[in-house]
């Protein structure tokens, strides 16, 4: 075996360890939700033949020709008894794109397809993609809504100037995708995502309406707006369903995760929320829910965040950040929470619909005052001493 054969097996051996190995589920979690010790997905994972050629001639050295830089914000979809995502991959180059990663559990194994997707550009292409959500519609397609990002050529003499559209894909295998024109509204929309059902006949999509690329400005939070054609796809009206709150972990924007799971009790919501601190911007993640026969009705929203980063999540491209834009609900309720950490690397959590549900229905609501925090607090600590009694 030549040197540079034993450095390609010793290079496939290291690969295939990190592939397989085991997750284990983290001790003392917070009875909600139990995380894992290992991310479930980093740039690393990407396969050895979209980063190395292979080739000795050509790459004598073993470089990595391609590199990535980060796994993240993944849609996520049980397809053929799979766990499937459909991870943003980041290149080097700044640019993301889509793959498909496969697991048999949902907490380890995953691997990635051969190819990365082959998106169709709509008619202005994107300089760049990212952030599908993916929803198994009623009328028969899986439908990937996700970030198309462009050039704001109105502002010729500013790089950082940009746009945002909606872009919506349907498939029916998640391998061939046809791309439909992107979701035309009078605000810019970095967030949207389809409701599974018909609403009155229609398309109901989750929109985060924002003023600008970054600032949301008159934008008040999650909206709603329902769309009779999803093949031009056109929102003349929206309104908020969820709005910001001042000095809450919504402060600064909110906009929903992956699209709602059904529950016998109402539509179970994850969604991320924004505020403002000395770091930077901080990204949460937080529940609520609707009722089963209207979704803009919100029947129970729990005060505070659900999930933040910890420990080696606070880490990572862009500091103190969590994201989730798919969960997969299986047949015996156990829920499988998908999110990224600080824009860096894939995570799962697991839990079961009772169990969110129970904390969305008997958590308390935000009272928005300090005094109102303290008379909570006091409630539970009076009801706990009756109880101990």
């Amino acid at each position: 075996m030549t040197e540079f054969a034993k450095k390609v097996e010793d290079l496939r051996i290291h690969h295939e360890e990190l592939l397989s190995r085991k997750n284990e589920m983290e001790e003392w979690g917070n009875g909600i939700y139990d995380k894992y010790k290992y991310p479930i997905l980093t740039a690393e994972h990407t396969p050895l033949e979209w980063r190395y050629d292979f080739d000795e001639k050509d790459n004598p050295y073993l470089m990595q020709r391609i590199m990535m830089n980060a796994a993240l914000n993944s849609g996520a979809i049980k397809w053929n008894g799979k766990y499937l995502l459909v991870v943003r991959v980041e290149g080097a180059d700044r640019k993301s794109f889509f793959a498909v990663a496969e697991s048999p559990n949902g907490i380890d194994n995953f691997r990635f397809w051969d190819e990365p997707i082959t998106m169709p550009d709509d008619i202005i292409p994107a300089t760049n993609i990212y952030d599908m959500r993916l929803t198994q519609h009623e009328d028969g397609f899986i439908y990937g809504v996700f970030c198309a990002e462009r050039h704001d050529d109105s502002q010729p003499g500013d790089l950082s100037a940009a746009t945002a559209t909606a872009a919506i894909a349907r498939t029916k295998d998640l391998k061939k995708w046809e791309r439909l024109p992107d979701l035309k509204t009078k605000s810019q929309q970095r967030n949207v995502v389809l409701h599974p059902e018909f609403v009155d006949g229609k398309y109901a999509f989750y929109t985060r309406p924002q003023d600008g690329f970054i600032d949301t400005g008159s934008g008040g939070g999650i909206g709603w707006a329902l769309v009779e054609d999803i093949t031009h796809a056109e929102i003349a009206e929206e309104k908020i369903i969820n709005a910001r709150h001042y000095h809450t972990i919504m402060e600064v924007k909110n906009g929903e995760g992956p699209h709602p799971i059904k529950t016998p009790r109402g539509w179970l919501h994850l969604a991320h929320g924004v505020r403002g601190c000395a770091s930077g911007l901080r990204y949460v993640l937080y529940l609520y829910m609707t009722a089963l026969d209207d979704p803009t009705r919100v029947i129970a929203q729990p005060g505070g965040y659900f999930l933040v980063p910890t420990g080696g999540e606070y880490i990572g491209d862009v500091m103190n950040v969590v994201f989730a834009n798919g969960w997969i609900c299986d047949e015996d309720g156990k829920v499988f929470i998908y999110y990224a950490s600080s824009d860096t690397r894939m995570h799962v959590a697991t839990s079961t619909v009772d169990k969110l549900i129970d904390y969305c229905m008997n958590t308390p609501e935000d009272g928005y005052t300090t005094s109102e925090s303290v008379e909570t607090i006091k409630r539970l600590i009076s009801k706990n001493r009756e109880t101990l009694k």
